[in-house]
């Protein structure tokens, strides 16, 4: 008689676990080609009502989603990366700043939909709980919305890029985002016409993914796996993409 594996109580179906593992690792960095059709006012809800369900620390829930659909708006965010950007390339030395120029890093103008995600850490007041320690945590509460709403995304058949080569101080100026706020990330969303297989900087050859037992410490940082741990090990070894 065939044995049933008994589920573990709390644990999702194996169609729910495959679909979320699904979403983790089809994420992209997207910065095109990206379709002109709009997303329904309905989508973005959902994404963005995924977002909110973040993890954060205390339940501060620090951040905000401007979102930006004003041509007049992006075209002055993009000039703003366009400045940031020529000055990061002279970081490299040729020929990595020439293959770093022609790099799409951004699709800003191209996306229907564009979202600012900040942090407000004034909120909560001035004891929030578990925060007293480390008041960065309101920034890894917000990263933690970001990755959701990037996930939710993906799920919906949208892309997601994150422009990080913008200098805060003047996109605050142009999103008039009061002084306390901290943009913590800017957002492309559109449709594609595709989703890479890998990540589009390791497919270029600008960096590969790391080992992940090469990341992995066991009971204090550079010992290596003894005992319980060598079986975890074994498997974290054999992790392929």
């Amino acid at each position: 008689m065939r044995k049933v594996k008994k589920r573990i109580r709390h644990e999702f179906s194996k169609g729910d676990k495959a679909g979320l593992y699904k979403a983790i690792f089809n994420r992209r960095d997207v910065r095109g080609p990206f379709k002109p059709d709009s997303i329904p006012d309905k989508v973005i809800a959902r994404i963005l009502n995924a977002a909110h369900h973040a993890g954060s620390v205390g339940f501060m829930q620090p951040w905000n989603f401007i979102l930006i659909k004003d041509s007049a708006v992006k075209k002055q965010v993009k000039a703003l990366f366009d400045k940031a950007n020529l000055d990061a390339a002279q970081v490299y030395e040729e020929p990595l700043r020439t293959k770093y120029l022609s790099m799409k890093l951004e699709g800003i103008l191209e996306t229907p939909l564009n979202i600012c995600v900040t942090c407000d850490s004034t909120r909560g007041g001035p004891h929030v709980l578990g925060r007293h320690t480390i008041p960065e945590t309101d920034i890894y509460s917000t990263c933690c919305a970001i990755q959701n709403l990037w996930l939710a995304a993906r799920a919906e058949g949208i892309g997601v890029g994150w422009v990080s080569i913008l200098r805060n101080e003047e996109l605050k100026s142009i999103l008039k985002i009061p002084s306390h706020i901290i943009p913590v990330a800017y957002l492309c969303l559109g449709y594609v016409r595709g989703f890479l297989k890998k990540p589009e900087l390791e497919l270029k050859g600008w960096r590969k993914r790391e080992a992940l037992g090469k990341l992995v410490h066991y009971d204090q940082w550079g010992l290596l796996p003894d005992g319980d741990w060598k079986s975890l090990n074994s498997l974290i070894e054999r992790m392929k993409d």
